[in-house]
């Protein structure tokens, strides 16, 4: 089963499907930086804490569909995003733009939770067109009189492939708080064609200090610089404020060349404005010296994909009876026979399960060729011995649990809804643990050639947290990923804990190697009228976290990608 399909990667947005090489072939990809200037302040008893989404709307069409999100900044109303826009130029169509501006106030991707500062639309052509690739237009909010001004900038993505790890630290920084010394980060901000500057990288910031040493951070070179080693790269030093308003501390000049070049570097950083007070009495504001500079060509996941590494899916779907009894209307479960004809995919009532396959799913095979997806569920009584069972296969076939394309596996849980019994307890072990038993087998005998994809659907009241944790630190050596999209109005803490976004899951002393979990639950994309909305949202975050996750493997083994396999690469889709 091979992906059909490049996604997203880090600190980028990709498309979002609407639109495939066999389509018509784009002139060329570009890659938009965004900022904003003096945005109005929601906030009462601080900034605004502001965030861009970025919508595109299809050829002879009115809807805007969501594209993308930038991250949001806290307490700043001229903010500098460091995610970017990546997405395909077609010379001869109207690509139609629309970008709107919110202050984060909850943590949720609900749109409808945050306030709303302003838009502006545009054309892709209009920003590649204007003088350097730069257009800045006032935001416009019909409730707001001055709600500020969006910048948006574009350019040609080059080819380049190499990848730096690069680690400073500073010395004798200036002083900048009153209590205490100072709270230093680095912004790192590239050097536009026409000679503007875009946000590319934040280092954390290292509290109370003027001798900071901040972590090694890896960056794509395309991001710094676009591949053009020469080309000039801004570094401004920080001391943080909680309330946003950072103080400069100084700012210097570099290019990846001289980095490269000169090892143990130390640079000056001097602020323009205490050097003009003090004149000739200035020095500077402290040093910051190259640590590390390390270059590395790095293969993208397109290129194991037209390699021809299968990418496998398999489904699990959560059978016990903490969902409710089928029958009951309140029930997940719950089957109207009037609703099972698959043509009606878009019917209101049907469950959320069906509703979440049906969504989640189809994204899922427009990366498999062959659309056969192995499906299971766990936690029922299962005829005709009525044994629980953690991993039966849901058309009843343990010789072939294959099922064809999406609608085969809501045909077969239809089919498994009517012959098992919802019982207990919810066990993930046991279905990890297989998928990682086929992944071991494959990494011993196919290095390279495979990867294994775990979807679980569950309403998220797990009963074996402790062997799950084992299976998932386990499988984390393995080209395993597991994708969990909780079902239901469940707080899924015990979900949020195996996805090791903040902390690394750990079992028995042992760390996982690699991060191999993305949490996504399935009501933040529900409308009120029971609809799935967002779907290029959904999209996103469902598979936002694969290709890190397959190349941090691929890296750990040193696999490399084999050459392209030609009568593969014309199936190949931009996602």
């Amino acid at each position: 089963m091979a992906v059909s399909g490049s996604l997203a990667y880090h600190n980028s947005v990709s498309p979002d499907g609407a639109r495939s090489f066999r389509d018509s072939l784009p002139v060329t990809q570009v890659e938009l930086h965004v900022s904003c200037r003096n945005l109005a302040d929601m906030d009462v008893f601080s900034k605004s804490d502001p965030m861009v989404v970025m919508y595109t709307q299809a050829m002879g069409s009115n809807e805007w569909k969501e594209y993308g999100r930038t991250e949001h900044i806290m307490n700043n109303l001229n903010p500098d995003f460091v995610t970017t826009f990546v997405i395909h130029y077609f010379f001869e169509e109207m690509q139609k733009l629309r970008f709107e501006v919110y202050d984060i106030d909850k943590d949720t991707p609900k749109l409808s939770d945050h306030d709303y500062i302003g838009a502006m639309e545009c054309n892709l052509g209009s920003i590649v067109g204007e003088f350097g690739g730069r257009l800045q237009k006032p935001l416009v909010n019909p409730k707001i009189k001055k709600p500020g001004t969006i910048i948006v900038s574009a350019e040609e993505i080059s080819d380049c492939k190499d990848v730096l790890t690069l680690q400073f630290n500073g010395k004798n920084l200036d002083k900048k708080d009153f209590f205490g010394k100072s709270d230093p980060f680095l912004m790192f901000y590239r050097c536009n064609e026409d000679n503007s500057f875009s946000a590319c990288h934040r280092t954390e910031v290292i509290k109370n200090t003027l001798n900071p040493t901040w972590k090694p951070f890896t960056i794509q070179a395309r991001a710094l610089c676009n591949g053009d080693y020469d080309r000039s790269m801004r570094v401004e030093c920080y001391d943080w404020d909680r309330d946003g308003g950072h103080d400069l501390i100084g700012v210097f000049s570099t290019t990846i060349n001289e980095l490269k070049s000169t090892p143990g570097i130390t640079y000056e950083v001097i602020n323009p404005k205490k050097k003009e007070k003090k004149k000739g009495s200035y020095k500077n504001s402290g040093t910051v010296k190259l640590l590390q500079c390390k270059i590395e060509e790095r293969p993208s996941f397109l290129d194991f994909i037209r390699g021809g590494t299968q990418i496998n899916f398999t489904v699990a779907i959560d059978f016990t009876s903490s969902n409710g009894n089928p029958k009951d209307s309140t029930s997940l479960h719950y089957i109207n026979l009037h609703e099972q004809k698959l043509n009606q995919k878009q019917n209101q009532n049907q469950n959320q399960y069906v509703k979440a396959l049906t969504a989640v799913g189809e994204i899922c095979q427009d990366y498999d060729t062959d659309k056969m997806f192995p499906a299971f569920g766990f936690g029922a009584r299962v005829p005709p011995d009525w044994k629980i069972s953690h991993e039966f296969p849901l058309n009843g076939n343990p010789q072939d649990p294959n099922c064809n394309g999406i609608h085969g596996v809501i045909a077969a849980y239809y089919h498994s809804i009517e012959r098992v019994q919802l019982h207990g307890p919810t066990n993930f072990a046991p279905i990890i643990n297989q998928i990682a038993r086929i992944a071991s087998s494959s990494h011993r005998e196919k290095q390279g050639q495979e990867y294994f994809v775990l979807l679980i659907l569950t309403d998220g009241i797990i009963s074996d947290m402790p062997q799950t944790k084992e299976a998932i630190v386990k499988a984390a050596s393995l080209p395993v990923s597991i994708i969990i999209v909780g079902i239901g109005p469940a707080e899924f803490e015990a979900m949020e804990e195996l996805d090791g976004d903040t902390v690394r899951l750990s079992s028995r002393g042992r760390y996982a190697e690699r991060d191999i979990v993305q949490f996504v639950p399935f009501r933040d994309y529900i409308g009120q009228a029971g609809n799935v909305i967002n779907g290029a949202r959904l999209a996103k975050d469902v598979l936002e976290e694969l290709p890190d996750q397959f190349l941090d493997y691929m890296r750990k083994q040193n696999i490399k990608p084999r050459p392209p396999k030609h009568t593969n690469i014309a199936k190949v889709a931009t996602v």
